[in-house]
This record gives C-alpha cells, sequence and structure tokens, in this order.
C-alpha cells in the first residue's frame, strides 16, 4: 500500500511541477573545466544540464561569458544565486535584481534559484547563507519578498534548503515546515539539497527521512548533492568530496517521492577532472534504479575548506 501511494503522489508530482522539465543530469559550471568545454564537442560532454553560479557572470564580459554562451548554445542552463538574501529585513536590493533578470534575459535559464536565508547587513555581502529564524512572521516577510521577485523576475523563484551550524530559540515551526508553507503561500519551487538535510539533521539531531517526506512534492523541481567535511562536532557544507554513502538513501527517496526531478552535483573545492565529475554523477542513476552506489563516509575537512562557490576569481575579471 505505501508504493502504491508513493507513485500516485509521485503521478501528482510530475503533472504539477510549476511547469517545469526534469532536464536529467547535471554539473556546475566551473572555471577549471573551462578548457575542457571549449575544446571537447558538446556531443561528448556527458551531462544534460549545466548550472551557473549567477554571480560568476552577472556584469561579466570576459572568457567566462564566452564559454557560457557555448554552454546555454547546446544544454539547458539554470541560475543559481547565493545573494539574494531573501530572509534579510533591509528592503530588496533593486540593483542586484535588475543584474539578474538582464542575465536570465540574456542566457534564458530553464529557471533562477536561490537559498532560504540571508547573506549580510547594511549593504555588506558574508558570502554566507546564514540561517532564519523559523517563525510566522518571518514566513509572512519571505512570502512578501518571494512575490516581490518573481513578479519582477516574471517566473517563479525556486528556493533551496541551507545547511545549517545553530537554530534559533524563537523558531515556531521546523524548516520543512516553513518550506512547505512558503511554497503553497507565494507558489515558488523548492531546490531541494538533499546533502544539506544531511548536513543539518546531523548537526540538530532531526530525522532527515521525515523531513524529506514533509516537503510538498509537488513544488520540487531540483535536487542537489554534494559532499561535505567532517569538523567533528559539526559537518560543514564544503562541496569538496565525494556524496557519502548516508546521503544516497535520501536522493532515492526524493526521486521516488516526486516521480524524477532535474539532478545536480556540486562540486567547488578540490575540484576532480570533468571526466571523474562525472563518474560521480553516474552514481545518480544507480540510485533512482534502486542500487546504491558505492560511497565511504564524510572525511574529515581539509586546511582551508570554503563553504562558498562564488569564485572570485571571475569576479574580478
Amino acid at each position: 500500500m505505501a508504493g502504491v501511494v508513493h507513485a500516485a503522489e509521485a503521478t501528482r508530482a510530475c503533472a504539477h511541477r510549476l511547469g517545469l522539465p526534469n532536464l536529467g543530469d547535471g554539473v556546475g559550471l566551473r572555471h577549471v573545466h573551462f578548457p575542457h568545454l571549449m575544446t571537447t564537442a558538446p556531443a561528448v560532454w556527458g551531462v544534460d544540464w549545466f548550472e551557473i553560479i549567477s554571480e560568476n557572470f552577472i556584469d561579466h564580459e570576459g572568457y567566462a561569458a564566452h564559454v557560457l554562451e557555448r554552454v546555454a548554445a547546446h544544454r539547458p542552463v539554470v541560475m543559481h544565486g547565493v545573494s539574494l538574501s531573501i530572509g534579510n529585513v533591509a528592503p530588496l536590493d533593486r540593483v542586484y535584481l535588475r543584474k539578474l533578470r538582464t542575465l536570465a534575459e540574456r542566457i534564458r535559464p530553464a529557471w533562477v534559484s536561490d537559498h532560504l536565508c540571508w547573506t549580510g547587513v547594511n549593504g555588506r555581502n558574508t558570502h554566507d547563507l546564514l540561517p532564519m529564524p523559523l517563525t510566522r512572521e518571518s514566513l509572512a516577510h519571505v512570502a512578501d519578498r518571494v512575490r516581490a521577485v518573481q513578479d519582477y523576475l516574471g517566473r517563479p523563484l525556486i528556493l533551496e534548503n541551507p545547511s545549517s551550524y545553530l537554530t534559533f530559540h524563537a523558531s515556531q515551526m521546523t524548516e520543512c515546515a516553513f518550506l512547505a508553507a512558503l511554497a503553497e503561500a507565494t507558489g515558488c519551487g523548492l531546490l531541494l539539497d538533499v546533502n544539506n538535510v544531511y548536513v543539518s539533521a546531523t548537526n540538530h539531531g532531526f530525522d532527515p527521512v521525515a523531513y524529506i517526506n514533509e516537503l510538498p512534492a509537488a513544488h520540487i523541481v531540483q535536487i542537489h548533492l554534494a559532499g561535505p567535511s567532517d569538523c567533528g562536532t559539526h559537518l560543514l557544507d564544503t562541496h569538496d568530496q565525494p556524496v557519502p554513502a548516508a546521503v544516497w538513501p535520501l536522493y532515492a527517496l526524493a526521486q521516488a517521492r516526486t516521480g524524477g526531478v532535474a539532478t545536480l552535483l556540486e562540486w567547488d573545492a578540490r575540484i576532480p577532472s570533468f571526466p571523474e565529475l562525472l563518474d560521480e554523477l553516474a552514481k545518480a542513476k544507480l540510485a533512482r534504479d534502486g542500487s546504491l552506489p558505492e560511497a565511504g563516509a564524510v572525511r574529515p575537512a581539509a586546511e582551508g575548506a570554503l563553504s562558498t562557490p562564488v569564485d572570485f576569481q571571475l569576479s574580478r575579471a
């Protein structure tokens, strides 16, 4: 009976999905792979789509923009931002939104996403995804801002659950309940990062399976996979190693609930070669087919491990 319920839920989810397609299996577009993508025929890239970090390409007219144009001509592209600061109490950054819309008009992404978080104060960007107090007041505040962003961009906004390392005593609901209510209230989509669910569940002691099951499957349009680092008392979302064994069952559950949505492998530090990246991405199909991939435990954090995918080298170019 449980299998029948899951199948019915997946069918409803596929029929909804905000009209957005299942793009297949993708990877992040990172500068270390530019030479490979520029010298290899698109027919043998071996990947269905690419996700860019929006901030790496906003106001960029150099070589990176040239690479993006080539990629976008041959594969679907998704814009993924880290500076929208949707949870901030400061007014929405209209300059940033204008630049975001300009980039979207140029490359015509399949969708635009960011995170449920805030990223700074007094106009200063911390380049970190800071956690939200999960209250009814903040829910109403964020919902108003999501509606404003969607109206301005002329498309649904897709929001990701971030990794977190602390919670607020003032919170009145779980993060998954907050996201579910936000999606229902605004029509926004959800980017389910199963690595982030695992990281936060480990850090705070909640059940990651219950978290995934509480999200409205019909609003989930994309899934992120990545490898965190073990810092002893906490896991840190570093995106610098293979997906650990504990994350793959969560991914399989999410795909079963949704009926199949776009998968993106994130790798932002100690980035392997493109063929090695594809080897890791190929494990996603094994998980979807019911054969959990061979994978290890979370490794200790490397020296200088970072959790931001913003490429400051490109930003300065």
